[in-house]
């Protein structure tokens, strides 16, 4: 009974063993970019990604910042955040990413729309741009501390 206890445990610690050397699962993250309209080029924390849409791999969770664009469209400059999954968390993500046997895909998927571009009135423009030399010219004129 002891000897057959003895080899039971030897052969659980063999299998464990086995599994943490050959860290043959782990994490794939991968995000998808859909647009309205489609065709419209993808930036992600200043790098150009591809036309949407697209998928792409990463390997950090976090706030990106997302800038979408197509001619005869308004630029969209915006930023959203990645919330990492609990399983890629102290201590999970050593067991995710090593330990696990099975591949785990952590997938996300965006989706923006892009405005129609107007072009502004000129009335508008020149009311802007006077205002912006009023506030310039304040600024100017200020005291300096």
């Amino acid at each position: 009974m002891r000897n057959l206890t003895g080899v039971a445990f030897s052969t659980a610690i063999s299998v464990l063993m086995a599994v943490l050397v050959s860290g043959c699962g782990g994490v794939r993250r991968e995000l998808t970019i859909n647009t309205q309209p489609t065709g419209s080029l993808v930036t992600l924390n200043d790098e150009e990604i591809g036309l949407s849409p697209v998928t792409v791999s990463f390997n950090w969770y976090g706030d990106y910042s997302v800038r979408i664009s197509k001619p005869g469209f308004e630029t969209l400059n915006t930023h959203r955040d990645l919330k990492a999954p609990w399983y890629d968390m102290f201590p999970f993500d050593f067991i995710a990413s090593f330990c696990w046997p099975a591949k785990t895909t952590d997938s996300y998927e965006w989706s923006f729309e892009l405005k129609p571009y107007e072009e502004p009135a000129r009335d508008d423009l020149l009311q802007a741009a006077q205002r912006l030399k009023t506030e310039a010219l304040a600024e100017f004129q200020k005291p300096q501390k």
